[in-house]
């Protein structure tokens, strides 16, 4: 663990993305991964797009925190594309993958994160936007990276560290790793808070 800044704890992500997972190890930080338990994902109709990362963050965390030990800390995340005030999960198969980036070709989208850090007393929700730009794609890009890279577990339907971004995207606005499912910088100041918060505690 980087015992110069984040210490005192113990880390508990609770998500199997290999990306999560990829991008919480190089923030040089130990972390276990907790057993899956699914959730429903589903959020109020009326809820604000920008509002569903955060909420369904929650919704993940809800069922491990009554198991929370002392200095541990429980990391949940959702992120989704919002795509003109309409929110793309992920697509249910590769038609519907297809279909999402026929949608994002040629336009701006946002991607937003929400991302729960919970131990024994406090819970922290907050949420992070990057707005990214496809330029236009062709049917024969888009069948070709779905085909291939069958992105049936990304939000909207691509990973922005494939192939489909080296090619597609022409610019990005904000934090690049937030894209990829975890807003690192946010991610590290918050962790850093709570672990000064453990260290006050044991004095």
């Amino acid at each position: 663990m980087n015992r110069l800044f984040i210490d005192n704890c113990k880390i508990l992500l609770a998500s199997h993305s290999p990306r999560r997972r990829e991008l919480l190890a190089h923030l040089d930080i130990d972390f276990e991964i907790l057993p899956l338990i699914e959730v429903n994902e589903s959020f109020p109709a009326s809820m604000k797009p920008a509002e569903v990362p955060a909420y369904i963050s929650r919704k993940k965390a809800h069922p491990y925190m009554a198991d929370l030990r002392d200095r541990e800390i429980l990391l949940t995340a959702d992120t989704v594309v919002i795509n003109r005030g309409e929110v793309l999960g992920k697509p249910s198969d590769l038609q519907d993958a297809a279909q999402m980036l026929r949608m994002l070709s040629g336009h701006a989208h946002t991607v937003v994160t929400g991302v729960t850090l919970a131990t024994q007393k406090r819970t922290v929700t907050f949420s992070e936007t990057t707005e990214v730009e496809f330029a236009p794609l062709s049917h024969a890009e888009i069948d070709y990276y779905v085909e291939k890279y069958r992105p049936l577990d990304k939000a909207g339907a691509y990973g922005i560290q494939e192939w489909i971004g080296y090619i597609g995207i022409s610019s990005i606005r904000g934090d690049y790793y937030n894209v990829m499912g975890l807003p690192l910088h946010s991610l590290y100041n918050h962790l850093v808070t709570i672990s000064n918060g453990f260290r006050t505690k044991g004095k």
